[in-house]
């Protein structure tokens, strides 16, 4: 059988609804966490997890 693992939240390491295995590949997968009810960009190569940073919107000045 194939390893597989549980997602952890990167913000608050609690568990999320999510299992990961060997196999599975992400790019920018919105990731919710029920615990702190946030939403995280993930990308996920070989079970190893990167949270996307993106930059905040700025205001355009006319």
């Amino acid at each position: 059988m194939k390893n597989e693992n549980w997602i952890l939240c990167p913000l608050c390491r609690g568990k999320t609804r999510l299992k990961l295995r060997e196999d599975t590949e992400l790019k920018k997968f919105p990731l919710y966490c029920p615990k702190c009810k946030q939403e995280t960009l993930i990308n996920v190569y070989k079970l190893n997890i990167s949270v996307i940073k993106e930059p905040d919107a700025q205001t355009q000045s006319r």
